[in-house]
């Protein structure tokens, strides 16, 4: 398909032209659309992760609703400056997961739309890696600059 890029300052701004039909689609976040979605004003029509979500029950994947392969999310993580201890890091990363294990946390950010996985430090730097050479690689194919 062909697309036009439209920028806006926010998501806030973003989600308002496309209620008001101004433009005819949006990758956003499950949290910010959600209260929209029961009103009739907007229509979900599949979710960017590789697997189905609980955040959006019933919904496809875009991979397997014609582009496969596609799969975009938003890894979110907690970070120390570089050289922290690993006695700290490691306290950190056993209170953190702790505390996302907490049904009544998990709740929250559900209801926030969000998905909490508390994975390991390492684990959170082959996401990393893997995202800046996916996104690196497509930046350079399309020519994207500043």
């Amino acid at each position: 398909i062909q697309t036009v890029r439209v920028s806006y300052k926010g998501t806030g701004p973003a989600l308002i032209a496309l209620i008001g039909a101004q433009v005819q689609l949006m990758f956003p976040n499950a949290g910010s659309v959600r209260p929209h979605l029961g009103t009739g004003k907007l229509r979900a029509l599949a979710v960017t992760s590789a697997q189905p979500s609980p955040l959006a029950p019933g919904l496809p994947t875009l991979s397997s609703s014609g582009v496969p392969g596609y799969e975009s999310g938003v890894p979110f993580g907690i970070f120390v400056p570089a050289h922290t201890p690993l006695v700290v890091v490691s306290r950190l990363h056993r209170e953190i997961v702790h505390i996302l294990g907490s049904a009544d946390i998990r709740e929250k950010f559900f209801n926030l739309g969000v998905e909490t996985v508390g994975g390991t430090p390492s684990e959170m730097e082959v996401i990393l890696r893997s995202e800046m050479t996916k996104w690196g690689r497509l930046i350079k194919e399309v020519g994207i600059h500043e």
